[in-house]
């Protein structure tokens, strides 16, 4: 009977252990999630307040580097702009399946590719934030040179583009080969 109850306060233990770690693990990652959609949420609250009391007006940071606000209803570069609310409200929807998907990734996978989808979820997360909020997304980076403008973009699309980056050199060139 000893050994039966020893047994079974080791269990106990373990999984006491088990969990403390997975939880410490998981604040982690909710931490990295919550640290970037708080970093977008800043920058944009920022921009549009800026606007709001300046007017409409394109400030000059670098001489290729201008923050200038613009409302993009599509998804990245404005692609599918619609100016039909049901098409809006439809890719809206995709928008947040696909970052669902993305969240079972990040449960699913370990290491730097967690990290990766952890950069895409929550730069996702800003931008869903917005679209539901705003009914647009706010893009203020504006790189340039001379007059040739890159797409203007927003602190979510740099870490969604960061995460994008790292799982492809991930498979690129750390995967191994069959």
């Amino acid at each position: 009977m000893k050994n039966v109850q020893f047994a079974g306060k080791l269990a106990k233990s373990l999984v006491r252990d088990i969990k403390f770690k997975m939880i410490k693990k998981n604040y982690l990652n909710f931490f990295l999630i919550l640290s970037i959609f708080l970093i977008d949420r800043a920058s944009k609250i920022l921009i549009i307040n800026n606007q709001k009391i300046n007017g409409n007006i394109e400030n000059t940071i670098l001489p290729f580097l201008n923050f200038n606000l613009i409302w993009n209803e599509g998804i990245a570069f404005g692609l599918f702009s619609f100016s039909n609310n049901t098409y809006y409200n439809i890719l809206t929807f995709i928008i947040i399946a696909i970052t669902f998907i993305i969240l079972w990734f990040i449960i699913k996978t370990k290491s730097f590719e967690r990290l990766g989808f952890m950069m895409i979820f929550g730069g996702s997360l800003g931008n869903i934030f917005d679209r539901l909020y705003y009914s647009a997304v706010p893009d203020f980076i504006d790189i340039h040179f001379n007059n040739f403008h890159w797409f203007i973009f927003n602190v979510a699309d740099i870490f969604i583009s960061m995460g994008v980056i790292l799982l492809i050199m991930l498979e690129i060139f750390f995967k191994k080969k069959i």
